[in-house]
């Protein structure tokens, strides 16, 4: 009975469990791609200073605090190398740069004043991967064996406009490259200066990482389901077992209530035929009416126990509906004239699939329902329609009807809207739950629509026996 809740607290406490790994997955992602962008940008503008500084050039405002960013939030490992305390990182570009750079070569590192070793270039791995594309005065590209592009034209006109440009180029292959720009605004030197890195490498890890999480998500996901499925079974377990006490209960119940039932009603009816007055008459059937009562209410409490428990035997046939509805309507017909109500069979055709005890039973609860709500000079009809793989079985009449606001609690177990009546219009609020699970035990549904003081129509959708076969 209640592995459909089991199933769904299952799947509630799966989907929460996703929601976390999602969450932090791609909280994770979304962070190393941040800090990856942030560290490539920095050492980008960081080399950028070190261009600026090697053509002499004043630092912007920007770059001299990604600087010192930089230095202070880096490590690198030292690279001693020659360099006076004001001399820039790198004096020219040319060929006196290089015949500068091999006269330096092989002599000594010089001191600095307080005497420790100071270093004109660092290793380290986001700086040792970006590449320069340096310019001549006429702005053309001298492209570096290292750079894997030629200069961005693009880049360059924005740079010119606003100053500086940061974007990420993709590259014919699929590669993909950041790349930085910014304006000199000076004589004899390149209007633009771009410096760039390529993104293969983080793209790589930013995959393998992406992999990774599915892999670890996925088997997260099966263990959490399989830990979720055992939860709910430990949840519902106390819950588990007193359902099933309790239908135990019932069925033992309504087995012991029959017999002493039985007694009691034999035992009035040989009272009943001795009664040496009226009033004792009108007692003795009066307590007749109230055993057939508890005789019914037994019935379809263990009727009930057996559907709640999948216990209920089901002789599945074609049943024909013509002749099913023609018996109904003999057996029914007398009861309904007694009310001085017509009971009208809307020429049945067609068959089902299912048992026809049982479905007897279910158009009778119907009927019955209908026969006490539906007042004299009234009517009810009951009607045929095959539907694709279904036949649609319509039980209508012009009674009363049902508010609105009962309509939804119609077919719960003992619920029973209040209409006037006497003595004949008794229910233990079973009927209509009764022929709900008796209907779906069969593969069918059942509907409801009412409006007050116009009647109601209740559908009952059954497999076709044509289809069925």
């Amino acid at each position: 009975m209640l592995n459909r809740l089991r199933w769904q607290l299952t799947i509630l406490y799966a989907l929460g469990a996703l929601g976390m790994i999602l969450l932090i997955g791609a909280g994770s992602y979304a962070l190393l791609q941040y800090y990856f962008l942030r560290t490539t940008d920095l050492a980008l503008e960081y080399k950028m200073a070190a261009e600026f500084q090697s053509f002499g050039l004043p630092l912007p405002a920007d770059l001299a605090a990604s600087e010192q960013a930089w230095l202070a939030s880096s490590r690198p490992i030292p690279v001693l190398s020659p360099r006076t305390p004001t001399a820039p990182a790198v004096a020219s570009r040319g060929s006196d740069s290089e015949h500068e750079e091999e006269e330096h070569e092989g002599s000594p590192p010089e001191q600095v004043e307080d005497g420790s070793r100071e270093h004109n270039e660092t290793y380290d791995g986001s700086l040792s991967a970006i590449f320069v594309l340096p310019n001549d005065a006429q702005n053309t590209a001298q492209n570096q064996p290292a750079a894997p592009i030629l200069q961005d034209t693009s880049a360059a006109q924005q740079a010119l406009q606003s100053g500086s440009d940061l974007r990420t180029v993709q590259l014919p292959g699929g590669s993909r490259v950041r790349l930085l720009s910014y304006r000199t605004s000076a004589p004899g030197i390149p209007p633009v200066l771009q410096v760039g890195r390529l993104l293969n490498d983080q793209d790589r890890v930013l995959s393998e990482f992406f992999t990774g999480l599915l892999l670890l998500g996925g088997l997260a996901v099966v263990l959490l389901g399989l830990a979720s499925w055992w939860l709910s079974g430990r949840t519902l377990n106390p819950a588990q077992r007193a359902w099933e006490q309790q239908q135990v209960f019932v069925s033992n119940a309504s087995h012991e209530l029959r017999t002493p039932l039985t007694l009691i009603r034999a035992s009035t009816e040989y009272a009943l035929r001795s009664a040496s007055t009226p009033e004792q008459g009108e007692l003795l059937n009066t307590v007749l009416q109230d055993c057939d009562y508890m005789n019914k209410l037994v019935d379809d409490l263990l009727l009930l126990s057996r559907l709640d428990t999948h216990r209920l035997q089901l002789e599945r046939e074609i049943i024909s509906l013509p002749d099913l509805l023609s018996d109904l309507s003999e057996q029914f017909g007398r009861l309904a004239e007694a009310k001085n109500v017509d009971l009208v069979i809307s020429q049945p055709h067609g068959s089902v699939w299912g048992d026809p005890t049982r479905l007897r039973q279910v158009i009778l609860i119907l009927l019955d329902n209908a026969l006490r709500h539906t007042p004299a000079g009234g009517s009810i009809t009951i009607s045929t329609q095959p539907q694709g793989k279904f036949v649609e079985i319509v039980v209508a009449d012009t009674g009363r009807g049902i508010p609105p606001e009962h309509i939804a609690h119609i077919f719960e177990r003992f619920y029973q809207v209040n209409q006037p009546g006497g003595e004949e219009s008794r229910s233990n609020g079973l009927g209509l739950s009764i022929a709900k699970g008796l209907i779906e035990a069969q593969g069918g549904s059942i509907t409801l629509e009412s409006q007050v003081d116009a009647g109601t129509r209740v559908s009952i959708r059954m497999p076709s026996a044509a289809k069925s076969a």
